[in-house]
């Protein structure tokens, strides 16, 4: 029984072997690679908080929680060009990177997916890095300003 049970879990890590959370100096050092950014918030939340610099804005979700797949995957295919180029998959708190990331290593066949420990609040804006709206400046995140 037991041996079974570690089979069982061997396999699924397995098929999520392919998806990886990384902390933000590991992005940091994949965008030196090149490696592209997805990132898949709406767009309020763009305006909001900004985009990492380099960034690709791909919504996945819209405000209502829909989504449209076949659109989304073929917008994708633009960004990343073969299924087993890596990249980068991002958000507010790494909850909807997470599903999406999982749905592609496990539904599409993309390889080397990678998300953004925390997303862009906890993540990336929260360790003083800037987006396209806020500029590192040493100080608080312009969104603490108590």
């Amino acid at each position: 029984m037991n041996k079974l049970i570690l089979i069982l879990c061997l396999l699924s890590l397995e098929t999520l072997a392919d998806f990886t959370t990384l902390s933000t100096s590991e992005v940091q050092a994949k965008i030196k690679q090149g490696v592209a950014i997805i990132d898949i918030r709406r767009q309020d939340e763009y305006d909001k908080y900004g985009v990492i610099p380099g960034a690709h804005k791909l919504t996945f979700f819209d405000n209502k929680g829909n989504y449209n797949t076949q659109k989304w995957l073929k917008d994708l295919s633009g960004i990343v060009k073969s299924k087993s180029t890596p990249f980068i998959l991002v958000c507010a708190h790494a909850n909807r990177s997470k599903t999406i990331g999982k749905f592609l290593n496990a539904k599409t066949g993309y390889k080397n997916i990678f998300e953004l420990a925390g997303g862009i609040n906890y993540g990336w804006i929260d360790k003083g890095l800037s987006t396209t709206k806020t500029p590192t400046s040493g100080t608080k995140p312009w969104y603490k300003i108590w």
